[in-house]
């Protein structure tokens, strides 16, 4: 059975639409809904809602909670999790997963980061694949940061989000 911990900030991946004043904004973690659309087999996915934040808006304090989330779900430890998905927007996700690599002592599981360039709630979103993705990458990697999106893992560090062409490339 792979334990899976996901940690949720908010980002694109979990706006939401507000029909009276057309907004899309980080309101509440939607994950557990997303999760409902999948089947994971012999796969359990303990939920940490840490923050609802565009990730432009997230600062050094907010990273670092992330980094003593990770920590606290079992990075660095035996037998607690097997690995850990934290959603992220994808503006700043390069950072955060730096913030990660540099601030770790020997991760023991995969730390696999995952965001959307279209929030779950629109057409066309590659939300749900991402976040597919990311559970799978975090069930079968070595021990590791990594950003998982649109069909691939780029390991950590020199991850960066190239804008022109919507996705994630080793710089």
């Amino acid at each position: 059975m792979r334990k899976i911990t996901l940690i949720t900030t908010g980002g694109t991946i979990e706006k939401t639409y507000d029909e009276q004043t057309g907004e899309l904004a980080n309101r509440r973690s939607i994950v557990q809904r997303m999760l409902s659309e999948l089947r994971l087999e012999d796969t359990e996915v303990s939920v940490f809602e840490l923050m609802s934040k565009d990730s432009l808006e997230m600062t050094e304090e907010d990273r670092a909670q992330v980094l003593e989330a990770v920590r606290a779900s079992g990075a660095c430890d035996e037998g607690r999790t097997t690995g850990i998905v934290v959603l992220h927007g994808t503006d700043t996700l390069a950072l955060t997963g730096q913030h990660l690599l540099e601030n770790l002592d020997s991760p023991r599981v995969p730390i696999v980061l995952t965001g959307a360039m279209r929030p779950f709630e629109m057409k066309q979103s590659d939300a749900l694949q991402n976040l597919t993705e990311a559970i799978f990458a975090a069930g079968v990697l070595p021990p590791g940061v990594y950003c998982a999106a649109h069909g691939r893992v780029l390991p950590f560090p020199g991850v960066r989000k190239d804008p022109e062409r919507g996705t994630f490339v080793k710089a």
